[in-house]
């Protein structure tokens, strides 16, 4: 299980914290995630048996913003087949916005529906022999518990019902901070194909150039992040993004081929690339 405070897999050196650069040893470690299973009935988005291929950590939606039965069920046992760690991502009950609207949910009813959604997911984890290893938030609900310390709360009310499991998210926020009181491990994140703001955080995805569209650019940025723990936020500052776990949207045109590119690109840096949890 990874660390409380610094995200550290076990037997790895502990990263730094929020703010400073990362390790920059040969042997530093970075976990690969990207968003799994976000489909329903006969549509799918995600590539996810080419991205199974490549990542360390599958966040799989839960039925809330996409996925269903089927869909969970299948992921899971080609994540189990392939030793990809599998984390739930919970989102707010918004099928038809793909969970990316905010919602003003009361703290109990959310945290009695990420709890609903981490057991739908364990279920089907158990049946392909294995557990859900973490949880991330999806869409609207990541970013309004990066400053909303009340849905963040409840969003960690509700992985305290599940169990113990790790909280991916971003370093910093209301998430990690409520998470880390409760005595939850938490891991920090950062984006390989979003742009940043000055203050460390995602851009909102309605302005422009929320999404880094050039794979040279995504490709480039994730080396910088991994092994230089700093980015280039949308106004020119170089921006402290320390982070144990790198995300690659699933959703994104070419995810796959993305996704691999920047996995060879980090190995050839010389980092070690393996699952957190």
């Amino acid at each position: 299980m990874a660390d409380a405070v610094t995200g550290a897999a076990p037997g790895t050196a502990p990263r730094t914290p929020p703010g400073t650069a990362p390790d920059t040893d040969p042997g530093a470690v970075i976990d690969l995630n990207a968003d799994l299973g976000e489909g329903f009935g006969r549509w799918r988005l995600t590539d996810d048996e080419a991205l199974l291929s490549v990542v360390t950590s599958a966040n799989v939606a839960c039925g809330f913003h996409a996925g269903d039965p089927s869909t969970m069920w299948r992921v899971c046992e080609l994540a189990a087949e392939r030793g990809v760690r599998i984390g739930a991502q919970v989102s707010y009950r918004d099928l038809a916005g793909f969970g990316r609207r905010s919602m003003d949910v009361p703290p109990e009813e959310l945290a009695a529906e990420v709890a609903y959604q981490i057991g739908a997911l364990e279920v089907f984890a158990r049946a392909a022999g294995t557990t859900v290893a973490y949880v991330k938030p999806h869409g609207a609900l990541y970013n309004r518990a990066v400053h909303d310390a009340e849905q963040a709360v409840a969003v960690v009310a509700g992985v305290r019902l599940a169990g113990e499991l790790p909280v991916l998210g971003l370093p910093g926020s209301q998430l990690l901070l409520a998470a880390a009181r409760e005595g939850l491990p938490t891991v920090h994140e950062a984006f390989a194909d979003r742009a940043y703001t000055s203050g460390g955080t995602l851009v909102p995805r309605r302005e422009p150039g929320a999404v880094l569209e050039s794979e040279d650019e995504v490709v480039a940025r994730s080396v910088g992040i991994a092994r230089d723990g700093r980015v280039t936020a949308i106004t020119g500052e170089r921006v402290p993004v320390a982070a144990r776990s790198l995300c690659v949207h699933g959703d994104t045109p070419g995810a796959a081929r993305l996704a691999a590119r920047v996995r060879e690109s980090l190995e050839a840096s010389g980092l070690r690339i393996a699952a957190f949890a």
